[in-house]
């Protein structure tokens, strides 16, 4: 009777599991600015110390080291993009569109999200996207000015968990949440979800035309909730690396029939998604260890880390570039006043 036992819980562990369980993706109160070290004063936002990355390693070898040390980014609120369809974009429409920390009296810091639609009377959207694909294999420990070093040991969970944008052990997701604050515009809402594959699911969440904070929930429709309806495969237990999703941001749509009552400007807050999944695998007490024996997982984890970054941070080398060629507000007073910035020189 105690094998049968054992050879059930197996069959389960294998099937992907129906252990469901409850993880925040993404919460936004937590990617405030936290590293104050003076680089503001040098004209650098500050950044979220939790979800810091360095791509100064991609910058090539013509910056100095100096501005090589300010090559950082996060996940920091200020630092999202929002992107408007390709018949939506102009000048304006692009720099009236942007993400701000909001201060709620119910959540404290929430994410702000101003999208400045067309007038025409036109089908748009706009995506609300993170500033870097979220890595799910960063383990870099981050001191408290931001620098980046390695860790002694490997920590339990990577830089990017806990509500910084990443999930480990997703099986079967059953369902999908938001806490958004809606201001009655007749918008709707959908999230993008990234699963390991690297494949992008977009999923409804629901119209955002109400008055306050709500619950937007999308219900997987290819869930299936009875496990004896599931179909049940036996696969090896060692190596396995655990499944994962990623939040890879919000889209904003705008129907034409609404675009009078959307008076250009689109306003919403969103605090954080949720996710409920099953379990890809179970912790269970075995005999042996068979990482460290083997360390094949470690090993697979370190080559997916190193595709990770390589392509990461050149988006971000340019858009320092482009900050470094833009004009500041002293550069503009020189040319209104260019004897007043001579110290007079001129005048008589």
């Amino acid at each position: 009777m105690k094998r049968i036992l054992v050879l059930f819980a197996l069959v389960l562990f294998a099937a992907g599991s129906v252990f469901a369980d409850e993880a925040v993706l993404i919460d936004f109160s937590k990617l405030v600015p936290d590293i104050l070290d003076g680089q503001q004063e040098q004209g650098v936002l500050p950044q979220n110390r939790q979800t810091v990355m360095d791509f100064s390693t991609n910058a090539g070898s013509s910056f100095t080291a100096e501005q090589k040390s300010v090559m950082k980014t996060s996940l920091a609120v200020e630092n999202w993009l929002v992107k408007l369809a390709q018949s939506s974009k102009t000048v304006l429409n692009d720099s009236l569109s942007f993400t701000r920390i909001a201060k709620s009296k119910q959540h404290e810091n929430v994410m702000g999200v101003r999208v400045h639609f067309p007038v025409a009377n036109f089908n748009s959207y706009a995506k609300i996207l993170p500033p870097f694909d979220i890595p799910a294999y960063e383990y870099t420990e981050v001191s408290e000015t931001g620098d980046l070093s390695k860790p002694a040991e490997k920590p339990a969970q990577t830089r990017f968990e806990g509500g910084y944008g990443l999930v480990k052990n997703v099986g079967s997701v059953k369902a999908i949440a938001v806490d958004a604050y809606g201001l009655n515009f007749p918008c709707t809402l959908s999230a993008i979800i990234i699963d390991g594959s690297g494949i992008e699911q977009v999923v409804f969440l629901g119209p955002l035309n109400y008055d306050g904070w709500a619950t937007l929930r999308w219900d997987n429709p290819q869930y299936i909730q009875n496990v004896r309806n599931r179909v049940y495969h036996l696969n090896p237990l060692y190596p396995i690396q655990a499944p994962y999703v990623k939040f890879g941001g919000f889209i904003i749509q705008r129907d034409a029939a609404n675009a009078q009552i959307v008076d250009t400007d689109f306003v919403a807050y969103f605090k954080e998604v949720r996710v409920l999944f099953d379990k890809a695998e179970l912790e269970m007490e075995r005999d042996i260890n068979d990482e460290d024996t083997w360390s094949i997982i470690e090993d697979r984890e370190l080559e997916k880390a190193k595709i990770e970054g390589k392509d990461f941070g050149k988006d971000q080398v340019f858009r320092y570039l482009e900050e470094r060629k833009h004009y500041t507000a002293g550069d503009e007073d020189k040319f209104l006043n260019p004897a007043a910035a001579q110290g007079g020189a001129g005048q008589q």
